[in-house]
């Protein structure tokens, strides 16, 4: 039993950081109805950041944490005025592919950056390597704190985001253009300007999954792939729904742990997608998206 909950524990810091990266996919998809594929290459990005300014600038971590923030959502926001605004009224299929070539672009270019290159670096945060003993040193549960530091600041983060979209007039304004941006629109709401904070959102949240993540995993120009478990994270919870994208992380970051350890060496690395088929033959809408109909 102590085995199994200490996988859990293990499992559900990884899937805090699906749910992160996945809480990306859906505001952007609610707001556009567009997936970003560069959701984990974000992350990536504000690894590096965060990275530059602890061991170049000298910053602190609660220094380096913010202004990872602030710089990732300012790249979100040009990101989307620059190379995704000049794309609507285009297919979704090219807002998609521009989404893909804008991770691999990311990539590409952190290779060539001084001191980033392709080297892998360790992020020097204050609790590094740090744990603790739940009911009895040698005897109880142990919980890394870089993993207890992932689940509170996940849990934090997500209540912000409760308040911002419930209490703010910014949040409900992005609520609104979610769900349809031309009533938005005649409302009186500057749906392209919404959007663009939007995406600003979406990339300070993938950069707070990068600094979180960084302790366990390092930073490097690969680390974004992560963001390939996140997408079966949202469709778990529901490809709409923010809430889905918390529970479908956890879900596939338990799942992931469990599997790794008590099923054959190989099929960690396919549990997220074993999940998605059984979801999507089950729940096709997943855990909490809509059930929605279409009359012919």
């Amino acid at each position: 039993m102590l085995q199994l909950l200490q996988l859990i524990v293990s499992g559900a810091a990884i899937g805090c950081i699906y749910a992160l990266i996945a809480l990306g996919f859906v505001l952007i998809y609610k707001a556009t109805e567009t997936v970003n594929f560069a959701q984990g290459d974000l992350m990536m990005i504000g690894g590096f950041i965060g990275l530059t300014a602890m061991t170049v600038a000298g910053l602190p971590f609660a220094l380096a944490f913010l202004l990872t923030i602030v710089a990732m959502a300012l790249f979100g926001m040009g990101t989307e005025r620059l190379v995704l605004r000049p794309l609507l009224g285009q297919p979704a299929f090219t807002v998609v592919m521009m989404t893909i070539g804008l991770g691999y672009l990311a990539r590409g270019l952190v290779t060539m950056i001084p001191y980033w290159g392709t080297e892998t670096h360790t992020l020097p945060v204050p609790y590094k390597d740090e744990v603790i003993w739940l009911g009895g040193e040698g005897t109880g549960l142990v919980v890394s704190v870089e993993h207890l530091v992932i689940i509170l600041a996940t849990v934090a983060l997500v209540a912000l985001l409760y308040l911002f979209f419930r209490y703010t007039r910014l949040g409900i304004a992005m609520q609104a253009t979610s769900q349809n941006q031309l009533a938005a629109f005649y409302m009186g709401i500057p749906v392209r300007r919404v959007n663009m904070l939007i995406w600003g959102l979406s990339a300070a949240i993938c950069g707070v999954a990068g600094l979180l993540l960084a302790p366990i995993t390092f930073v490097h120009a690969n680390m974004g792939f992560v963001g390939l478990k996140a997408f079966p994270a949202a469709v778990v919870g529901g490809f709409g729904s923010i809430p889905g994208a918390l529970v479908g992380g956890l879900v596939i970051g338990i799942v992931e742990s469990l599997s790794g350890f008590y099923l054959p060496e190989g099929f960690k690395d396919i549990a997220a997608y074993v999940v998605v088929l059984i979801m999507l033959v089950v729940k096709p809408n997943g855990l909490f998206g809509d059930n929605l109909t279409k009359k012919v």
